[in-house]
């Protein structure tokens, strides 16, 4: 990262600039494309290690005065290549910020969203609803920060764009009513945090189907809230529709790995099989499937009266899960704690996708991951 510090004398006469993040004036700018201003080095570190260090030399093209053009048709090509550049980085940094909301890094997914927002506005326009993913996930940022008025504003802005926008897809707006009720849950106003939960699954089950993975999310929040209500009974209704959810989800995948393994005119496959992998989740969804199972897990098992065929489902769905995204040490361990808990269980029949998956399990080392 390099600095450089401005001096305002040797500035264009009435030339303002202002900071990256916060829109401030500005004191000094990257020394490497010298195109980019920051009101403090706190400012250019934080957009570095989020972003700049990825994008900055892609930035001085749309940033540096456009060449003259000798035609029309030069002129043209010259802003289609402009509306190019801004929609990848839009994208990119889209990801980015996304990528560090996974891993948890809610600091560092700002100015990535940031970026991704102006971005956005300068290829769709203000009020577009491709703008809507940048609000919500500077929204989920500030939720995970604590920081609620802000979250909450980004949150006004995505909603105000939605209500403009009849075509929104229900996915967004899944998106949408998750962050709210995420956001009223936060605040303790907990009646609006399941209202805005129960449109989420409604949203998620029109896009996607009612029993797809993605709809698992607002029964795990609104479980969340029932169990912060000590209404235990619903709580617990909705942890077992998310162990359902995905235990059916990986059951099937478990299947079909376990009859490519024991069909010998495809045994040649094997060697596919981390290509097959990477169509079972995609790295939102492993986030999402290891966060609410794991939770789950822990508030089965520290329950006052613990219920072991519940407990037996939530190991065997995160045995699954660890074979799925290849860490077999792990699904080996879960595997083993499971059988435990069946032996607990006289009249718990071993299911078929649990023979498929000790099956699938000794066929690969131990170690392996």
């Amino acid at each position: 990262m390099q600095t450089q510090q401005l001096v305002p004398l040797a500035l264009p006469r009435g030339q303002k600039l202002f900071c990256e993040l916060c829109r401030g004036p500005a004191t000094l700018r990257c020394g490497s494309c010298a195109v980019t201003y920051y009101c403090d080095v706190e400012h250019q570190s934080a957009d570095w290690v989020s972003i700049h260090e990825k994008i900055c030399q892609l930035l001085i093209p749309l940033r540096t005065t456009l060449p003259f053009y000798n035609s029309e048709e030069e002129r043209k090509h010259g802003r289609e290549q402009k509306l190019r550049r801004e929609k990848f980085l839009a994208e990119l940094t889209q990801a980015v910020a996304q990528n560090f909301l996974l891993e948890g890094k809610h600091e560092d997914a700002i100015p990535a969203a940031l970026h991704s927002l102006k971005f956005s506005i300068s290829v769709h326009s203000s009020n577009a609803v491709e703008l809507v993913p940048a609000y919500l996930i500077l929204a989920e940022a500030g939720l995970g920060l604590g920081h609620l008025t802000q979250a909450e504003e980004y949150l006004s802005q995505a909603q105000w764009i939605i209500l403009k926008n009849s075509h929104c897809s229900n996915a967004i707006q899944s998106d949408f009513h998750r962050n709210l009720g995420l956001l009223h849950a936060a605040k303790g106003n907990f009646e609006d945090s399941l209202y805005h939960l129960a449109n989420d699954i409604y949203f998620s089950s029109c896009a996607f189907g009612t029993n797809h993975m993605a709809v698992s999310g607002g029964y795990f929040h609104m479980a969340n809230v029932f169990f912060r209500q000590n209404r235990m009974d619903i709580a617990d209704s909705l942890y077992t529709e998310v162990t359902n959810i995905w235990h059916h989800h990986f059951s099937h995948f478990i299947s079909l790995q376990y009859h490519t393994l024991m069909t010998p005119a495809e045994l040649d496959m094997l060697a596919e099989e981390e290509e097959t992998t990477e169509e079972v989740l995609d790295a939102k969804q492993r986030a999402e499937a290891k966060q609410m199972l794991s939770a789950i897990l822990e508030i089965r098992e520290q329950s006052p009266r613990p219920q072991l065929p519940q407990i037996a489902k939530i190991l065997h769905t995160l045995a699954m899960f660890h074979y799925l995204i290849l860490d077999v040490p792990k699904a080996h361990e879960l595997v083993m704690k499971l059988l435990q808990v069946m032996k607990k269980l006289p009249k718990y029949e071993p299911s078929e996708s649990l023979h498929q998956l000790v099956k699938l399990l000794k066929s690969k080392p131990i170690y392996a991951k």
